[in-house]
């Protein structure tokens, strides 16, 4: 019964995916009909509408709403003009000028002549392009505007004055008030970043085409065919580092997560003495800022680091234990040092959870006959990834693109000559951040980026929408 409830539940996700694309084009479809069938039916003032914006406005004294609209397409127009058509048209090559040195014949002299700047080219066209998208709805806005205008006055309807708009900012529409400055820095410092870089992708932006002194193009999918199979190295490098990205992101989620439990139900176990003295312990390496604790672990477990000297000194080790320059050594070091780092917040959030579990049903386990550990298994468990499904699904995101513990331990080492740039610790995230800075190769690491958001985002949609939490959340209400 419950695998046939899981097979529907898939089967209704897929559905609902369905009928949503569905409903966005049908959408789409009545607003394409509406337009024309609109400016069939409309008046000579909605159909003026259509080349003037905020006439059918500006006809009906609807003064402000009429000039905003009509400035807006005064300014983009101007824009188009000015720059924007210049970034539109160089889209296609991202410059044809390289920057180079003429001779000045007047001061008898090489003089460096400007070229094209493909970066600032992209860039601008990207904004251009979001601009030209943004325009249009405001100018659909505009015609459908005009034409409810219409239909008002028709039906003898007073039209909205400016101190009603005015008033119903900080009322019926007072969330979108609210929300606009939150929504317009969204945009500014997230959405447009993330278009172009994700358009860097598909560039061979690299040490060798830097602007402005070279120009980059567009290579269309060559950078991901390199990562997937083109190139034997950057694809080895790829398949490797995603192998060892996902092993260290489950062991680092899911041993943190169950020794964080086993600690709590430790501390809060009947009987524990001095509770709160154990909890601050813990908790001091929370305190202690992770940057330190890494660094300071990096420079202790070095072959040359205090811990080897005092094994050598007291005759226990016979030579220095390569805990972060062994492939396999430092794989397992890095674990072990996150548990030291990660295990005090899983006891802490896992400690109030733990509280708040039904002791009824402990006891009606033991008058049944279950021990400590079918409790565990039966109880503690199912309760905990019930509540605590969605933290370690973040957990497991966050130790994807955890930067700080390797890069900060092991600095992604030891370094190898059958990776392209990477160690053998390095994740795809800190072999993407040596991409970028040490070897200035943006378009590859734009498309790893491209390939971990993908990762991430599908392995989050699948686990979450599997899990109890969603299937059964009117379950330990």
């Amino acid at each position: 019964m419950k695998e046939r409830k899981n097979a529907l539940d898939k089967v209704n996700v897929f559905t609902k995916t369905a009928n949503a694309i569905g409903k966005f084009f049908k959408a789409c479809a009545i607003a394409f009909v509406s337009f024309f069938k609109n400016f069939v039916k409309g008046n000579w003032i909605t159909k003026l509408s259509y080349i003037i914006m905020g006439f059918g406005c500006l006809a009906r004294k609807q003064i402000v709403r009429g000039l905003l609209f009509l400035t807006t397409e005064i300014l983009f127009i101007f824009y188009m003009f000015t720059s924007g058509g210049y970034y539109l048209s160089m889209i296609t090559t991202l410059g044809v000028n390289q920057q180079g040195e003429v001779w000045d014949p007047a001061q008898e002299i090489f003089v460096v002549s400007k070229g094209d700047n493909s970066m600032l080219l992209l860039l601008f066209s990207v904004i251009t392009i979001i601009l030209c998208i943004i325009f249009f709805i405001i100018y659909l806005k505009s015609v459908k505007m005009a034409w409810d205008n219409e239909e008002k006055v028709k039906n003898g309807e007073k039209l909205l004055t400016f101190k009603q708009d005015w008033n119903n900012l900080f009322d019926r529409n007072y969330d979108k008030t609210v929300l606009f400055l939150p929504m317009l820095g969204i945009f500014l410092f997230t959405v447009i970043p993330l278009i172009f870089t994700i358009a860097m992708a598909f560039t061979n932006f690299d040490k060798f085409h830097q602007p402005p002194g070279n120009l980059f193009t567009w290579v269309g999918f060559q950078n991901f065919k390199d990562v997937l199979w083109n190139d034997p190295l950057k694809s080895y490098t790829f398949t490797q580092l995603l192998q060892w990205t996902i092993i260290w992101a489950i062991f680092a989620t899911f041993l943190n997560y169950i020794f964080g439990i086993i600690l709590a139900l430790l501390i809060n176990k009947k009987g524990i003495k001095y509770k709160k003295f154990w909890r601050t312990i813990f908790v001091i390496t929370i305190a202690v800022p992770q940057f330190v604790t890494l660094l300071l672990m990096s420079r202790l477990l070095h072959d040359q680091g205090p811990v080897n000297t005092l094994l050598l000194n007291w005759g226990w080790i016979d030579s220095a234990i390569p805990f972060l320059t062994d492939a396999t050594t430092a794989k397992i070091t890095v674990i072990v040092v996150n548990l030291w780092v990660g295990v005090p917040y899983t006891m802490l959030i896992t400690s109030g959870i733990l509280m708040n579990i039904p002791n009824d049903l402990y006891e009606a386990s033991r008058i049944d006959g279950a021990g400590p550990f079918k409790q565990f298994t039966s109880i503690t468990m199912p309760y905990m990834l019930h509540v605590t499904t969605p933290y370690l699904i973040t957990q497991f995101v966050g130790n994807i693109n955890n930067f700080n513990v390797i890069y900060l331990l092991s600095g992604g080492g030891p370094l190898s000559l059958d990776y392209y740039q990477a160690g053998k610790t390095d994740l795809l995230v800190t072999w993407l951040y040596k991409l970028t800075v040490s070897e200035q190769n943006y378009a590859l690491a734009s498309t790893i980026g491209i390939f971990i958001f993908v990762i991430v985002a599908t392995l989050s949609l699948i686990v979450y929408n599997n899990s109890k939490a969603v299937q059964e959340e009117d379950t330990f209400q």
